[in-house]
């Protein structure tokens, strides 16, 4: 067996798949030149230069595996890579610590006016009164976010005496506060207690613009804002009207809205109370190594006949229990994706039925698809392999409950997610071989596809609604694919409501979703995005 290493991976890789395989460590090359070579590999190491497109996966013929030596797979085709039968893991832990630490170091940095006083002392000056900072000691730190990042950072800062507050949908009060912290179940409730707050959220379509001028507006006058988890969590220009009213005594920066137009960024007008670095939250020798040598421990296991680790696109599953259920695998991940999108409050447990045949077979697999697809909606990192433990972590109960009840379909799923503000209930069904469908949601009847973009439209059941949509839809340029007007099936009169399922060819966007819910006789339109 062979394995290709590039993108400068240290050497160390290397070391560990040599016990397998023989390696090959080559520079960065192009689509044309990786095609013309990945045929005679079975697995590929790469970091982020390198891109695993759907024609180099097509070339490898051989390959069985692919490492990513790092948390973000963007450069890998994950779905061509799946349909080829090709694993991609990935390391989500192993930069973990550079995370957390280049966030606390922004932060006291921001405290205490370091950048702008190391500058003007090496220009000659003497302006100790000019950089006068603030203490941490006695300050409340707001972490957004309670994955392994925010933990570690919550950790220290408990150490260097802070008071601890933290927001998060997937976690529990008893963790946090058993940790050092109180829980603040509502962002609203939230806002107004920290100095200081942490960001350590992926970028949803929920935490997009998760800090905007209404939420900044909550906020104590005066506080001190860090980002190194994602760009576009923060609308910058909101964060530079509050920097200039004063309402934001300072912000450290580490990741943009366009990390590929930074020129453009707002926020390089400031001075001495904006810290600015060009994503540096992985970039230590350490995390380098680790992600490496992870990667490389999991080709390794692999090549050898074992289970990865981290598989970010197919379950460490063994053969005998995952072909039974692989059709349904898909649908499963889709109906829990969308269930977990539409529901509010925070999650306190799943509850699963399968009936039809699938009650006769053993769903375990299915089961850690709903977990992926409930949890990846909010949180990085997430996978078949890691998707239980975080649950279990979060104290997240999940039942799954067999019936051999007479359905419509052969084998269906219904997923349930109770939350301390209702719950959300979806069901999906393979309708034929190959065609998945989801089948029921919220108490509707439906037979729809799950695709990329779906938009959800209550509605009073009257004349002019479907048109009302189309047109805002239509002026805002977004395209209807299919549609279905869809009715619970306890209907029993005219005022009810019914439901527009729409499948979009592009994203709906805030500001078309919320003409849309302006328009008389709209009930909570929601956009939906799926990983079909």
């Amino acid at each position: 067996m062979k394995v290709l290493i590039t993108d400068k991976i240290n050497e160390k890789a290397a070391d560990i798949v040599k016990a397998v395989a023989e390696a090959d460590n080559l520079p960065t090359m192009s689509e044309d030149e990786l095609c013309n070579i990945i045929g005679n590999y079975d697995a590929l190491l790469v970091r982020s230069q390198t891109k695993v497109t759907d024609k180099v996966i097509k070339a490898g013929k051989n390959l069985k595996i692919i490492g990513r030596a790092g948390v973000g797979v963007d450069n890998i085709d994950l779905n061509s890579a799946t349909e080829h039968g090709i694993i991609v893991v990935n390391s989500p832990d192993g930069n973990t610590h550079a995370a957390a630490e280049h966030t606390l170091a922004l932060m006291l940095s921001m405290a205490r006016n370091v950048p702008d006083a190391v500058i003007s002392t090496k220009e000659g000056n003497w302006e100790r009164s000019k950089f006068t900072g603030v203490e941490v000691f006695g300050k409340t730190l707001g972490v957004i976010g309670f994955g392994k990042i925010g933990q570690h950072v919550a950790k220290v800062a408990l150490a260097l005496g802070m008071n601890l507050v933290v927001n998060d949908p997937f976690t529990t009060k008893e963790f946090v506060e058993k940790f050092g912290g109180k829980y603040i179940e509502n962002l609203d409730d939230f806002w107004a207690l920290p100095d200081f707050i942490t960001l350590h959220t992926p970028k949803t379509p929920e935490t997009t613009h998760l800090i905007n001028e209404n939420t900044l507006a909550k906020m104590k006058d005066g506080v001190r804002i860090v980002n190194c988890a994602r760009g576009g969590i923060i609308d910058e220009n909101a964060l530079k009207a509050a920097l200039e009213s004063g309402k934001v005594a300072s912000c450290a920066i580490d990741v943009f809205e366009d990390e590929k137009n930074i020129q453009g960024c707002v926020l390089r007008e400031f001075g001495k109370n904006v810290i600015l670095t060009p994503h540096l939250g992985a970039s230590t020798s350490e995390a380098q190594i680790n992600v490496a040598l992870d990667v490389a421990e999991q080709v390794k296991e692999v090549l050898s006949g074992g289970d990865a680790t981290s598989a970010v696109n197919i379950p460490a599953l063994k053969p005998q229990k995952l072909e039974p259920v692989k059709d349904y695998m898909s649908i499963a991940e889709n109906i829990a994706q969308m269930a977990s999108q539409l529901s509010k409050g925070n999650l306190k447990d799943i509850e699963i039925e399968v009936k039809g045949t699938l009650a006769d077979l053993d769903v375990s697999a299915l089961e850690v698809a709903i977990l992926k697809g409930v949890l990846s909606t909010n949180l990085m990192g997430v996978n078949y392999v890691n998707a239980p433990l975080i649950a279990k972590n979060r104290g997240i109960s999940v039942t799954v409950k067999k019936s051999h009840q007479t359905t419509d379909y052969i084998g269906s799923i219904t997923v349930k997610l109770n939350s301390d503000k209702e719950t959300t209930e979806i069901s999906g069904a393979m309708i034929a071989e190959h065609i998945k469908r989801i089948v029921k949601l919220n108490g509707y009847n439906t037979s729809i596809k799950p695709e990329k973009f779906m938009l959800l439209v209550p509605h009073v059941n009257k004349p002019g609604m479907i048109a009302a949509v189309a047109t805002v839809l239509g002026a805002d340029n977004v395209n209807i694919s299919r549609m279905q007007v869809v009715q619970k099936s306890n209907k029993t009169n005219l005022d009810e409501k019914s439901m527009m399922i729409i499948n979009t060819d592009n994203e709906v966007s805030d500001a078309t979703l919320d003409k849309i819910s302006k328009i008389d006789g709209i009930f909570d339109s929601k956009f939906v995005k799926l990983s079909v």
